[in-house]
């Protein structure tokens, strides 16, 4: 029988085709995933209406795929997940349809947490992001017994497999910071074709690029102070459970500056030839992830304490790192943060995220020595702020008015701390 592509999503007609998570002549059962599909940089599961064996797959990765194009074909069988039990209770039910038999499972076949055997040759259904956290954590989900719809697999099915390693159950957590090892540097004498989340990555940027005349404003900023207060706030935020970064008050600078220069909190409609100034501060922080940079956003940063702004980069660079992102988490962003701090180097040049007009690139803190009011020496920790506007809408002048607002709240840190009103 034909599968075409069901309905993904109110108001999507076609989506990329990012990867199959079946084979031909695999058996699947109802609810289980048979390819991951994607668009608008929020990745989703295609699930299997149907039990059957797979015959054919009519659909190549990487390639767009509309909503009622038949995507592959397969044989139906009757409910292959029925309890044995449920006909030894009626033997009088009529035989389910020819297909193929059911797959015997020999002694010694994993088994599943309420003792039925799980099919050696496919996993239980899962969504992409918490297949790939049980390939991190080394779990076999056929071991894990799924609490979702169908037997689905969700990501708190997994802590009980999880065991913490001896030893570390008290160690304090090491300082933060970016994991390369997650990042995906490529093969050697390979080729490999642009899909999913890296292709609307590249097709973002050159339309970024393409369209905006970028201009670049680079200056240092010091933070010693902020430093010196994040230190002390750092744990007894964490003890409440909040992971305090600088990014957080970078966040919120960027939010009390576009406050001053309202023209840099904008969007430019091409096509109409207008500037659009908003008066909502949606700051999008740029989190590298493992399939490709994504850019969660921040909503109403001016309207949330240090507090509220921690914990809130907290969940949204957790979930894009775990491929978790809500598509309502992407959108609507007036203004780019990106830091490449974590990782190092001292000054970038970003590419703006269309349609917005401006983004600030932050570099690491060093420890500098620089001379006080009075010519002494003292140590001081720095940081280097890049900026790129879009020079259309943003002069060399009004760039850096916006930059020397950011530098001002974070060399005085103690204004992100106060009421707006009270704070400036």
């Amino acid at each position: 029988m034909d599968f075409p592509l069901p309905p993904v999503g109110e108001g999507l007609f076609e989506v990329e085709l990012v990867r199959w998570l079946v084979r031909p002549g695999e058996a699947v059962s109802r609810g289980q995933g048979l390819a991951e599909v994607m668009s608008d940089k929020a990745s989703m599961e295609v699930p299997a209406p149907f039990a059957g064996t797979v015959t054919a797959l009519s659909a190549t990765p990487g390639t767009k795929v509309k909503v009622g194009q038949l995507i592959l074909t397969y044989d139906p069988v009757g409910e292959l997940a029925a309890p044995a039990s449920r006909g030894r209770e009626r033997p009088e039910v009529s035989a389910p349809a020819p297909g193929p038999a059911p797959v015997a499972h020999a002694p010694g076949s994993p088994k599943l947490a309420n003792g039925h055997a799980a099919p050696p040759a496919r996993l239980p259904p899962a969504a992409p992001s918490v297949r790939m956290l049980a390939r991190k954590l080394g779990v076999d989900l056929n071991r894990v017994r799924g609490t979702g719809p169908g037997g689905r697999v969700l990501v708190d099915d997994l802590a009980p497999l999880l065991k913490p390693r001896p030893g570390n159950a008290d160690r304090p957590p090491a300082p933060s910071k970016t994991d390369t090892s997650k990042l995906d540097f490529g093969v050697a004498g390979t080729r490999q074709k642009l899909v999913g989340l890296r292709r609307k990555i590249a097709e973002h940027m050159v339309e970024s690029t393409r369209s905006i005349p970028h201009y670049s404003y680079i200056d240092e900023c010091d933070l010693t102070d902020l430093v010196r207060l994040r230190n002390q706030l750092r744990d007894p935020l964490a003890a409440a459970g909040v992971k305090l970064t600088y990014l957080s008050f970078l966040v919120m600078a960027a939010a009390r500056a576009l406050k001053e220069v309202p023209v840099v909190n904008s969007t430019f409609d091409e096509a109409a030839g207008e500037v659009t100034l908003h008066d909502r501060y949606h700051i999008g922080v740029a989190v590298a992830a493992p399939g490709g940079l994504i850019v969660p956003v921040v909503k109403d940063a001016d309207r949330k304490d240090v507090t509220a702004v921690a914990a809130e980069i907290d969940r949204l660079s957790t979930d894009a790192k775990a491929g978790k992102s809500k598509l309502d988490d992407l959108k609507g962003g007036t203004f780019t943060v990106t830091s490449v701090g974590g990782i190092g180097g001292l000054i970038s040049t970003p590419i703006i995220n269309h349609p917005q007009v401006g983004i600030m690139g932050v570099g690491k803190v060093v420890k500098r020595p620089v001379y006080d009011a009075h010519g002494a020496l003292r140590p001081a920790d720095i940081i280097f702020l890049s900026f790129s506007f879009d020079h259309r809408v943003v002069d060399g002048a009004v760039g850096a008015a916006f930059g020397n607002a950011v530098v001002r709240y974070l060399q005085n840190p103690a204004l992100l701390l106060l009421p707006e009103k009270a704070g400036g």
